[in-house]
C-alpha cells in the first residue's frame, strides 16, 4: 500500500484501476459477507453501456468474484437477510424494470414482478376495435390522442409507441400487436431494506420499493408478499429508512417533484413534508437527521420530522452522497462527491477534509471491505474504480472552516425530565385556561390603569422631566458635583421642538435655607434653539454640620407666569466635607 497525499495523510491508497469498467451510482453498490468467513464482498450492479452489458459483479479484494447478467438497468441493490438460517448469509436483491431479482449463495433464487396497473377503459374499446377491424390505423391515432388527452388513467406503453410512429409504420404495429392483451406496468425507482421485527445487524430484513406510479411497497422478507403500500404524490427517486416493519418505522422519500416526504407506518400517506428551493440529488441519514444534497449545489440538514437544520453552500454540483458510518469509533459523517472531482467529507454543516481524485466520482460505498472496517470504494465516471483505507489513527477536527455562527450554537441543550410538578402545572393549565387568561387579562388592566393615573398626575403637577406642552417641548436633567460642603448644580434643558425656538423662560429653585444657600436661587435662561442642549449652572452649600441632606426642587416657567412648564426634584448628597459631632 502507498500513503495518499491528499486529505493530510488519513487514508492509504489501497487499490486505483482506471480501467476497471464499472459504470453505476451508489445505489447500485453494497458491501455483503456472502460467504459467512469474515470477509466482506463487494457487490456492484453495473450499467454496462446502458442498453446492453448490465451485470451484477461481485468482488473479493480487487479480483472480480463472479457476474450474472441483468436483463434490464439495474436501479438498485441491496444485501439483506431474509430468513434465521445459519450460517448466516445474506441474500441479493436486484431492482432491474419492474422486477426484484433475488440471489442467494451468488445463484438466482427468486423473482418478484410488481402487479399490474389499472387499464384505461376507453383505451381497451378502441384497441378492441382495431383487433375486429373497424378502424384503420390513422382513426387509431386519432382516438389514442383524444383518450391521452382528456382520461385519468395514463395510456400503455403499446399506445404511447404507437403514437410516437410515422404513419408508414403504424399498420405493421398493429398487426403485430392487435391480438395481445394490454397490460400496464409500472418499474422500480428505489430500493431499501427495512428490519422485520428486531433491531439486530443480522436481523430479518423486508424489502422496501418506490414505483414510478408513485407508490411504495414493503415486501415479506420469505413469502415475497405485499405487507404494506403506500402512496405519494410524485414518483420517488431516493429513499432512506429506519426503524422496525412490526413496531415503528419511519420511510423518508425523496420525490421527482422536488419534495421530501416522510412515511410513517400508522399511515398510507405522507406525514410530514419538505419543500426544497432545488431538487435533490442525494439523501443520506446520518443520526437522527436527514441530509440532502441539492442542485443549486448546496447541502441541507432536516430533522425526522422535516425542519432545516443547517445549510451549506459547495464549491461544485453534487454527484454521489454516501454515508460513512464507523460504528467502533462513534463516528457518523457524510461523504460527497462532487464534479471537479473533490470527494468532501461533512460532519453536521463542518468540512472535515477533502479528498482529491483523478476522475469525477460517480458511486461511493463505505464500510467493512475484507477483514478492513474503514474501506472507502469509489468508482468513476471514466469506469475507474478507487479503494482507500481510513488510517486507524486518523482523526478529524470538527472546527467549522465556513463563516457563520459558531459550533456551539448548534449544540442541543441539556434539556433536564419533565418533573410530576411540571407536569400537574400543566394540567392545570389545561383545565383551567380560560379562567386564568381572565386573570391574567384583568391583572394587565389595572397595571395599565396605574400607569395612565400616575403619568396623568405626573403631568398635571409637572414633575417630570418632559414638558407636556405641544407648543413648547421640553426637556431637562440635573447634574450634582462635589463632595461638600460646595456642589456645583448643572441643569441640562433642551428644546426638543422641530422647529421652533423658546424664549422668555427662568428656572427657580426651591430649598430649604436652613440646609442649603445658593448663589442665584433664580436664573434667566437665553432663547433655547431647537436641537441644541443648554447647560445652566450654579453654586449650592451647605450650611448645617448634622450630615443629613434633603431635596432640592426646581422649577422652569415663563417669566411673570406661576405655572411651571418642567419640575424636577432633586436628591442632595450627604456633604462630606463638615466635620459630624
Amino acid at each position: 500500500m502507498l500513503e495518499s497525499s491528499s486529505d493530510g495523510g488519513r487514508w492509504l491508497d489501497a487499490h486505483y484501476d482506471p480501467v476497471a469498467g464499472l459504470y453505476t451510482f451508489s445505489s447500485c453498490v453494497d458491501l455483503a459477507d456472502l460467504s459467512g468467513d469474515g470477509e466482506s464482498r463487494l457487490l456492484v450492479g453495473d450499467l454496462g453501456s446502458g442498453s446492453s452489458g448490465m451485470k451484477l459483479k461481485v468482488f473479493r479484494g480487487t479480483a472480480l468474484l463472479s457476474e450474472s447478467t441483468l436483463l434490464d438497468l439495474p436501479t438498485g441493490l441491496v444485501s439483506f437477510f431474509m430468513d434465521l438460517h445459519e450460517p448466516r448469509i445474506p441474500a441479493i436483491a436486484v431492482a432491474s424494470g419492474p422486477c426484484v431479482y433475488v440471489y442467494k449463495n451468488l445463484r438466482p433464487y427468486f423473482k418478484f414482478t410488481l402487479p399490474g396497473l389499472e387499464v384505461n377503459a376507453l383505451e381497451q374499446d378502441v384497441w378492441q376495435q382495431a383487433r375486429e377491424g373497424h378502424i384503420d390505423p390513422v382513426t387509431l391515432k386519432e382516438m389514442l390522442e383524444g383518450v391521452r388527452k382528456k382520461a385519468d388513467i395514463p395510456l400503455s406503453v403499446r399506445s404511447l409507441r404507437f403514437l410516437s410512429l410515422e404513419t408508414s409504420d403504424m399498420d405493421e404495429f398493429v398487426q403485430l400487436h392487435k391480438q395481445q392483451p394490454i397490460r400496464r406496468q409500472t418499474v422500480i425507482t428505489c430500493i431499501g431494506t427495512l428490519k422485520k421485527s428486531t433491531a439486530d445487524e443480522d436481523g430479518v430484513s423486508c424489502l422496501v420499493i418506490g414505483t414510478e406510479s408513485s407508490d411504495v411497497y414493503v415486501l415479506d422478507p420469505e413469502a415475497f408478499i405485499i405487507l404494506s403500500k403506500m402512496s405519494l404524490p410524485a414518483p420517488p427517486t431516493m429513499m432512506d429508512v429506519t426503524g422496525q416493519f412490526d413496531v415503528e418505522f419511519r420511510v423518508t422519500v425523496a420525490c421527482r417533484n422536488g419534495n421530501i416526504y416522510i412515511l410513517r407506518r400508522d399511515s398510507d400517506k405522507p406525514k410530514y413534508c419538505v419543500e426544497l428551493s432545488s431538487h435533490p440529488v442525494g439523501l443520506v441519514r446520518v443520526g437522527k437527521s436527514v441530509v440532502v444534497g441539492c442542485t443549486d449545489e448546496s447541502l441541507q440538514g432536516f430533522t425526522q420530522k422535516g425542519k432545516r437544520l443547517w445549510r451549506t453552500i459547495l464549491p461544485a454540483p453534487i454527484t454521489t452522497m454516501a454515508a460513512m458510518d464507523l460504528p467502533t469509533r462513534g463516528f457518523q459523517a457524510v461523504l460527497v462527491g462532487l464534479a471537479n472531482c473533490d470527494v468532501q467529507l461533512y460532519r453536521d454543516k463542518n468540512l472535515l477534509s477533502t479528498i482529491k481524485t483523478p476522475d469525477v466520482v460517480t458511486s461511493i460505498c463505505f464500510g467493512r471491505y475484507g477483514r478492513e472496517d474503514g474501506t472507502l470504494i469509489m468508482t468513476t465516471k471514466g469506469g475507474g474504480m478507487m479503494v482507500k483505507i481510513l488510517k486507524r489513527t486518523a482523526t478529524f477536527d470538527d472546527r467549522d472552516s465556513a463563516p457563520g455562527p459558531p459550533l456551539a450554537q448548534g449544540v442541543r441543550l441539556n434539556v433536564p425530565k419533565k418533573t410530576k410538578l411540571y407536569v400537574d402545572q400543566t394540567l392545570r393549565e389545561r383545565e383551567n385556561g380560560v379562567a386564568m387568561h381572565r386573570a391574567f387579562q384583568m391583572d394587565l388592566s389595572r397595571m395599565r390603569l396605574a400607569a395612565a393615573k400616575a403619568y396623568v398626575k405626573a403631568l398635571e403637577s409637572s414633575l417630570a422631566p418632559v414638558s407636556s406642552s405641544l407648543s413648547e417641548p421640553l426637556k431637562m436633567n440635573a447634574v450634582v458635583q462635589g463632595l461638600g460642603p460646595s456642589f456645583k448644580l448643572t441643569l441640562n434643558v433642551q428644546n426638543t421642538a422641530a422647529c421652533r425656538p423658546v424664549m422668555n423662560l427662568a428656572v427657580s429653585f426651591l430649598y430649604d435655607e436652613s440646609l442649603y444657600r445658593m448663589r442665584n436661587p433664580y436664573m434667566r435662561i437665553p432663547l433655547l434653539v431647537p436641537g441644541l442642549v443648554y447647560p445652566v449652572e450654579t453654586f449650592v452649600e451647605c450650611t448645617s454640620d448634622k450630615g443629613i441632606s434633603d431635596i432640592i426642587k426646581v422649577f422652569v416657567l415663563h417669566e411673570g407666569k406661576s405655572r411651571p412648564l418642567l419640575t424636577a426634584h432633586i436628591n442632595m448628597p450627604v456633604s462630606e466635607g463638615l466635620t459630624l459631632n
